[in-house]
């Protein structure tokens, strides 16, 4: 980005710094601070060390103070007159290019970031005002976009003036607490383009290291003002960071920066600067940018366990690990710490087991050293009952599954029918424990009562031992599902404690019953006399299935309580939180103790909502090159015109149709965390008439397919074959 000129024009960057003069020339009637060095570590101020407060034993992001502290604000200083407009300056910029004289913008550029004060007297909306509150941060975002936009065109000398002001700011001496000018011009700072460029990365890491080292009630307005930057410029702000920190743990030319041991500092205060941003985007919805864009890939190939076993150890003491702010990892990386931490959990329960049998002068017995699950096929939900509850001191152990009266030893095959007949026979209507939502497409809990709650244990074990044993599972819950599943993370010391229960709004609604969600909002947005028109009471009256009906009363006396136009939000929340928390509790509450039965860990602690189900139901988004980069041939040549025309027919399908040929031939439409390789998916020879359709063994993801002659008749066959295969095909 900072190219004009010759190539490497910063690459004596350093040699730049060190030349810059001791004292400046007094601008207006302010003398600027003294100059340091900034490249040798040795020869820079320390700083505070930053706290890393992200993340405790719960899940957490930044702590959201009132809406207005009432700290003591320092005065804001006076500040300089000056008048230039956003016209002026384009206008400046104009005829700096026609007649290639630069001066008036190198004054500009000189004088605007020579301190933290030119910096608010040059883009504060009203240098008059003092925009205190977290609403508006004062900063005149158009006019920063143009100014920095125009910067990378300049010539060297005027981008080496705004660097050499940034310093001069950066290194003045400061005395209490932080002015919300200083606040802003922080803001404004951290959108400067000229932080792409890795020579420019020692001032960058001071200025995060001063933001990261600010008050939480400093960083609490940063946090506000943030989200009111545009999507572009914030993704840009992400970006830079994650390049940031990937280029300091992994330089291609290490000389271009300090040792790292002597600036161990850089990758904690990006992290925490980046965290503030995350937590801005937390605060919208829907967000400014994907969660997915706060992910780091490069953490991929760091030690990602020694990562984790820190955390575990140092919690949030000063010792840094990226587990403290999870969102900077991603959801592949994730997958491998829970997997490990499984496997060592399941090693370290093997282990005890072995140690056991043989302290008792026992004879040990492979099958101990697995969590071996024996049914019939005619009574697979009860016998399945039977042997998780007889066998919940083995859930952690690897696992194993016989049918009993069958041949066939389990090589993971046997273990994913077993889910699969087993989620599908749970989930059919007619077993009463969930109930299918046509329109939101989904499975919610159902509020029938019973006496006996141990099957909806029973599902949320199978949940747990799918994400344990690496097995995508076809299930449909909606999101709030999932939020519901880690409230909390961990399950309480304390049995009284109320688990399961979480903050669900009327858009949580709308993705398990949209048109009761869309009545209620019409009821929000209703402009009538609600009381006089709806005749509604607190009280609501649901059927609950198998025909019972009853009412609740959503507050003491509610049936006597009418709803109005000035109690209606309330009415509406309580509505909600009866539907999605207070009405399936004790159905819930079994789900989330069978669930963390087996997934019992601190790396649930890392995840969010939706990574969840990503780990228990796959990715929704598909690539079919992917997988036919990654699928396995048994009788075919991948050159065979056989399966050129399967690969030209299956790219050319519409979304639906390759949702479901990945159904038909996986048991599941959804995509492994690792992506399309993960499904381990082969095509294989069928020796049959090519009348015949394809044939699928979703067992082990594998395809039968004949060779027809022509690829008109592969499309038809394979069209009519995954369109009317309901269920799976097990052989």
């Amino acid at each position: 980005g900072l190219e004009r000129g010759p190539k490497n024009q910063f690459s004596t960057f350093s040699n730049f710094i060190t030349t810059i003069n001791q004292k400046k020339e007094d601008i207006g009637n302010r003398n600027s601070p003294t100059q340091l060095v900034i490249p040798s570590i040795k020869n820079v101020r320390d700083l505070p060390p930053i706290c890393l407060d992200v993340r405790q034993k719960q899940r957490v992001s930044i702590d959201m103070l009132p809406q207005e502290l009432k700290a003591p604000v320092p005065p804001e200083p006076s500040l300089p007159i000056r008048n230039k407009t956003v016209k002026d300056f384009q206008d400046d910029v104009e005829k700096a290019k026609s007649s290639g004289d630069w001066k008036a913008l190198h004054d500009f550029y000189s004088t605007t970031f020579d301190s933290f004060l030119e910096i608010n007297a040059a883009f504060k909306k009203d240098t008059n005002s003092l925009f205190n509150t977290i609403e508006d941060s004062g900063i005149d975002a158009k006019f920063v976009n143009v100014v920095y936009d125009a910067l990378l065109n300049t010539p060297q000398d005027v981008q080496k003036s705004v660097l050499k002001g940034i310093i001069n700011g950066l290194l003045q001496e400061w005395k209490g607490p932080r002015t919300k000018d200083d606040l802003r011009a922080y803001c404004i700072l951290l959108q400067n383009p000229q932080f792409s460029n890795t020579s420019t990365y020692v001032i960058y890491a001071h200025l995060l290291r001063q933001i990261a080292a600010l008050t939480e009630a400093d960083h609490h307005f940063l946090v506000h003002w943030s989200k009111k930057i545009s999507q572009k410029r914030f993704k840009q702000l992400v970006d830079r960071l994650l390049q940031f920190i990937s280029l300091r743990l992994f330089p291609a030319k290490p000389e271009e920066f300090p040792p790292m041991v002597k600036c161990t500092w850089w990758i904690p205060s990006a992290t925490k600067v980046l965290a503030l941003f995350n937590a801005a985007n937390s605060l919208i919805s829907p967000p400014i940018i994907s969660y997915t864009d706060f992910y780091n890939s490069t953490l991929d190939h760091i030690d990602l366990m020694e990562e984790y076993h820190n955390w575990q150890c140092y919690g949030n003491s000063h010792r840094f690990s990226f587990c403290q702010y999870p969102f900077i990892i991603s959801i592949e990386a994730k997958k491998v710490i829970i997997q490990r931490d499984s496997e060592q959990q399941m090693i370290s329960i093997a282990r005890q087991s072995l140690v056991d049998k043989v302290s008792r002068r026992q004879k040990p017995d492979m099958n101990m050293l697995f969590l071996n699950v024996k049914v019939r096929r005619t009574h697979l939900v009860s016998d399945s009952l039977d042997e998780l509850a007889r066998k919940r001191a083995d859930l952690k152990k690897k696992l194993k599954v016989t049918f009993l009266g069958e041949a066939g030893l389990d090589m993971g095959g046997l273990t994913k029918e077993w889910f699969l007949l087993l989620i599908r026979q749970i989930f059919h209507p007619d077993y009463g424990m969930f109930t299918y939502h046509k329109d939101s497409h989904c499975h919610w809990f159902s509020s029938f009562k019973c006496d006996n709650y141990s099957e909806f244990r029973l599902v949320g074990a199978l949940m747990g031992l799918a994400v344990y044993n690496s097995i995508t599972l076809d299930i449909r819950f909606p999101p709030s599902c999932y939020k519901k599943l880690l409230s909390p993370p961990i399950v309480p010391c304390d049995h009284n404690t109320l688990v399961g229960i979480c903050n669900v709004t009327l858009d949580d609604l709308f993705q398990v019953m949209p048109e009761l969600a869309h009545g209620l909002s019409e009821l929000l947005s209703y402009e009538g006399n609600v009381e006089e028109d709806f005749y509604s009471t607190f009280q609501v009256v649901f059927q609950e299935e198998f025909g019972v009906i009853k009412s609740y009363n959503l507050k003491p006396n509610g049936d006597k309580i009418p709803v109005t136009n000035q109690n209606r939000k309330e009415y509406v929340q309580l509505y909600v939180d009866f539907l999605l928390n207070k009405s399936i509790y004790k159905q819930f509450a079994a789900f989330y103790y069978g669930f963390h039965s087996v997934c019992a860990s601190y790396a649930l602690l890392l995840l969010r909502p939706e990574e969840v189900e990503i780990l228990v139901c796959g990715s929704p988004e598909l690539d079919m090159s992917a997988l036919q980069r990654s699928t396995q041939y048994e009788g075919y040549q991948k050159t065979d015109l056989t399966i050129r025309y399967f690969w030209d027919v299956v790219l050319g399908f519409s979304l639906d149709l390759q949702k479901k040929l990945l159904h038909f031939a996986t048991g599941s439409d959804r995509v492994p965390v690792g992506g399309m390789a993960d499904l381990n998916f082969k095509i294989s020879k069928s020796e049959t008439s090519t009348t015949w359709l394809p044939v699928a063994h979703t067992c082990f993801n594998q395809l039968c397919l004949p060779p027809y002659k022509n690829k008109k008749e592969l499309k038809q066959k394979l069209i009519i074959g995954i369109s009317n295969a309901e269920g799976f095909g097990l052989e």
